[in-house]
């Protein structure tokens, strides 16, 4: 490199250029265009049937756009098999729990790990995963289908979070969990993200979300219709995703005025 020039930006960690993906007839997205950078969270937000969740299936290789093209550090993906992207480093935490419900807690971890690291990576996987969630250290014998809802979820994000990807789809992590899980699960994707892993969240409850990234991409009708920082965000949330709800909302009828 020459003196006084400057390096090379590095390439998206997660590009969708483009993206429209269909189940059969039914089109889900129209022209998706989202980019993630090395390090950033991104937030993916949007009523329900917005399309939040075929974004995050395009992304990570389950769901082949029908147009566009999906790019991982800067490399052609598009129609690439799961295996490949998991490879390239995009981890998936889809909406559920994803447990072997018959399997202990560790056998699951066990399982994860041993497919990601290798045998000689089990231990250590071990110890983060209950280093990040104390909860599954306790429960480690128990059977997977016997924990909490919340405690599902742990160990789901566990068996993708111990990886340390290069990008983390997260898929509705805080449905049907209780605030204090929510809490717990925000806190260990806050450090994921200070070991440098970038973020895909996908979000209805935005709160959350607006703390933890840097930038918000707002969904509606398979369309992304807004996209900016964090910091000027809110204002567009409510505009967009709560107050067409209440509009719609039907009105209690008042009674008559006195004549």
């Amino acid at each position: 490199m020459t003196e006084g020039a400057t390096a090379p930006a590095a390439p998206a960690v997660l590009d969708l250029r483009g993206v429209t993906a269909a189940y059969g007839p039914f089109r889900a997205l129209f022209g998706v265009d989202l980019t993630i950078g090395p390090g950033e969270a991104v937030a993916l937000l949007g009523a329900n049937g917005a399309g939040k969740t075929t974004v995050a299936r395009v992304a990570t290789g389950l769901v082949a756009p029908t147009d566009g093209s999906v790019l991982v550090g800067g490399d052609d993906f598009t129609g690439a098999g799961t295996y490949r992207f998991v490879r390239a480093g995009v981890a998936h935490a889809p909406e559920g729990r994803s447990v072997f419900a018959t399997l202990s807690v560790e056998e699951n971890l066990t399982l994860s790990f041993r497919r990601a690291k290798g045998r000689n990576g089990v231990r250590l996987g071990l110890q983060h995963a209950f280093t990040m969630f104390p909860v599954l250290g306790q429960r480690r014998r128990q059977l997977a289908g016997t924990l909490s809802g919340g405690e599902q979820r742990m160990l789901s994000m566990a068996r993708v979070l111990v990886e340390s990807p290069s990008v983390l789809v997260a898929d509705e992590l805080s449905l049907g969990l209780a605030p204090k899980v929510v809490d717990d699960v925000y806190e260990s994707l806050a450090r994921l993200r200070e070991q440098g892993s970038a973020l895909l969240i996908v979000e209805q409850h935005v709160g959350h979300a607006l703390d933890l990234c840097d930038r918000v991409a707002l969904l509606h009708h398979g369309t992304i219709t807004w996209e900016g920082p964090s910091a000027d965000a809110a204002d567009r949330v409510m505009a967009e995703l709560f107050e067409p709800a209440a509009a719609a909302a039907p009105v209690s009828p008042t009674a008559p005025a006195a004549s």
